[in-house]
């Protein structure tokens, strides 16, 4: 059996051979309205020919790593990474982007009225130096202008290794999305290129408007509407008294929100993982998830904050976890000692304040039910839509659980006005989904914790 660092060596001697690596030969071009040396971040103020107040930028890296599981087995995964700034220039990226995937992808968070540039680098899977998979980005439920940009290869562009694509996208429409890897979708898919995207409206900004001249359109009259229930630049001035934002542009302070998490409910079949790790056939047929997750990771690490450490493989705890499976160098220290978990789902608000749950389910091989036991959870969008009916009624439903399948997103008010404070639990209502393939630790919860 290789070790890690066979394999990784392995792969960069292949990658070099193949002329991957290095400055001289990269194929990285990343565009950015006003960027002068292509790290993705707008260098130019007004005045510049270049500069484009509604642009945004982000470089993003599409390779592998590990990720360590609540029970402490490290799984091999493939991923999305973010290289915005920080030095990470074209010459520089792909050396960067080395076991640099995240688990899940990095969160995009747009505003309506934007023009994103998404630039994509293929940096391989050095682990896996025989893959010589391309990569796409699908802005999962977005009306793309162009099915260059939608990431399905049949109809757009694939990212060979060492070559970068700049995605733009016109953000017109509000809501929660997600974003992954159309190549190959289920394997990539199950393998970790998976993330949050979401999108905030315009009303944010210039509060209730009036629609009726203009119904369905981007066609916004910035003057707010008597007792609509909204303010002008709630969440663009930290003094307003208003809310922090809306979910949609609903003109009638319907959807405000004081505090915002978005919750992505995935699971990983570690059979798969192990074997696509060690070069395996693999088990489509036989996906089953058995590492229910929130945001990649099962409970208690779901409510850690901040970063989880690079996994080892895996004699050696880490963090507290008890040691998994050996798979190569006993303690090895694997993503080269960098984290690759970044998002915790720590959620806690102060009682009357009104929480946003934007909740994707990614799973690949069953529906997901969720519940939080104490509170009421009220729906108002599904599928990056408002639940309003063409008279414009609100369709808004209260529910106390919530079932979805793999690809839908769903917004979720929780009021706290009437809530006890303490802590609540949110968690999937099937037992088995409440613990990892161990039945020790992690699975399907998180916390809600009222003040």
């Amino acid at each position: 059996m290789k070790t890690y660092r066979k394999n990784i060596l392995a792969g960069a001697i292949a990658l070099t051979l193949l002329g991957f690596v290095g400055t001289a030969s990269a194929v990285v071009n990343v565009q950015c309205p006003g960027d002068l040396d292509g790290d993705a971040t707008v260098d130019v103020g007004p005045g510049h020919p270049d500069y484009n107040e509604n642009a945004k930028c982000m470089h993003l890296i599409a390779g592998d790593s590990f990720a360590i599981m609540s029970d402490g087995n490290p799984l091999y995964t493939f991923g999305f990474g973010d290289k915005t700034g920080n030095g990470n220039t074209p010459d520089t990226v792909i050396g960067n982007g080395i076991l640099a995937a995240e688990w899940p992808g990095p969160t995009i968070e747009l505003d309506q009225g934007q023009e994103f540039f998404l630039n994509l680098t293929n940096v391989g899977t050095v682990i896996r130096p025989d893959l010589f998979d391309p990569h796409t980005v699908h802005f999962h439920g977005f009306p793309n202008a162009s099915a260059a940009f939608d990431g399905v290869p049949e109809v757009s562009i694939s990212i060979n290794m060492g070559s970068t694509l700049t995605y733009y996208y016109n953000i017109v429409e509000p809501g929660t999305y997600i974003y992954h890897c159309h190549v190959e979708a289920t394997e990539h898919m199950e393998m970790g290129m998976l993330a949050n995207l979401y999108v905030h409206p315009i009303q944010d900004e210039i509060g209730c408007f009036d629609m009726v001249d203009n119904p369905g359109t981007a066609e916004y009259d910035p003057e707010p509407v008597p007792n609509g229930g909204c303010e002008p630049g709630t969440r663009k001035d930290p003094g307003s008294t208003g809310p922090t934002g809306y979910v949609y542009n609903d003109n009638d302070g319907s959807t405000a929100w004081d505090v915002e998490v978005a919750l992505q409910f995935s699971s990983f079949d570690g059979n798969f993982h192990d074997a696509s790790l060690f070069v395996q056939p693999l088990p489509f047929a036989d996906l089953e998830g058995n590492y229910p997750q929130i945001n990649g990771r099962g409970y208690p690490d779901t409510v850690s904050p901040g970063d989880l450490p690079a996994p080892t493989d895996n004699l050696t705890p880490v963090a507290g976890h008890p040691a998994g499976k050996v798979t190569g160098n006993p303690g090895e220290i694997l993503n080269n000692g960098d984290p690759t978990q970044t998002m915790d789902s720590v959620i806690e608000v102060n009682q009357g304040e009104r929480l946003l749950l934007r909740l994707s389910n990614v799973g690949l091989d069953r529906f997901w039910t969720i519940t939080a036991m104490g509170l009421k959870m009220k729906i108002v969008g599904t599928g990056a839509r408002q639940m309003r009916g063409s008279d414009g009624k609100n369709l808004y439903r209260e529910t106390a659980s919530l079932n979805f399948g793999g690809g839908e997103t769903t917004d979720v008010i929780i009021d706290t006005a009437d809530v006890a404070p303490g802590t609540y639990f949110l968690h999937a209502t099937e037992v088995h989904q409440m613990s990892n393939a161990t039945q020790l630790d992690g699975g399907m919860i998180t916390e809600i914790v009222v003040n």
